[in-house]
């Protein structure tokens, strides 16, 4: 098993809150597994990345080369296809469709959205309006779209969850885990 996978988005939408669940199941899975994250300026809604390469063989390094992403998990469509260099021919691009316009010169929409049906693998939704329906966060409904892709049992990323946001109080559980039930639902 090997899964390289570039999670994107732009910073306060909990890319790497979602990183750190699917690295957290990665370890309850036995894997190995290399990150590594750029936070840019996450603060003011600029663009965040990780590198997260799984695999059940020793990694070696922890950036992913162009051209080898397995998955490019993306909280917004423009951040998408900034990493699109890195997807392989075989790769999947999950993203959200709704746009985070935090500059003047935003792409217009109509053309964002031909570029990623040009990808053969993709899953593109709303995932913010799904979220809104359930009161939860639309990063979690991505993780939840992208659980038939990423190699790792569901039920390990739900344990993984209830680790991570069980200091949060039972009612952020289950709200992750409804999240994530719901981006499933979607992707299927």
């Amino acid at each position: 098993m090997k899964k390289d996978i570039i999670l994107c988005g732009v910073g306060g939408d909990g890319i790497v809150s979602v990183a750190k669940i699917i690295s957290d199941a990665a370890l309850n899975e036995n894997l190995y597994l290399k990150q590594s994250e750029i936070h840019g300026m996450s603060q003011r809604g600029g663009s965040v990345f990780s590198h997260l390469r799984l695999s059940d063989k020793p990694i070696f390094a922890d950036v992913i080369p162009e051209g080898h992403a397995d998955i490019i998990l993306s909280s917004e469509p423009m951040e998408a296809l900034r990493y699109l260099p890195f997807l392989s021919k075989e790769g999947c691009v999950i993203t959200n469709s709704d746009p985070f316009v935090n500059i003047s010169n935003y792409p217009d929409m109509g053309k964002v959205m031909a570029e990623l049906e040009k990808i053969p693998n993709r899953v593109v939704f709303n995932a913010n309006e799904v979220a809104k329906k359930i009161n939860a966060r639309s990063n979690m409904v991505l993780l939840g779209a992208a659980i038939p892709y990423l190699g790792i049992e569901k039920a390990k990323l739900e344990e993984a969850i209830r680790h991570i946001f069980d200091r949060k109080g039972e009612e952020v559980v289950k709200a992750n885990l409804n999240a994530i039930q719901a981006g499933f639902e979607a992707a299927v």
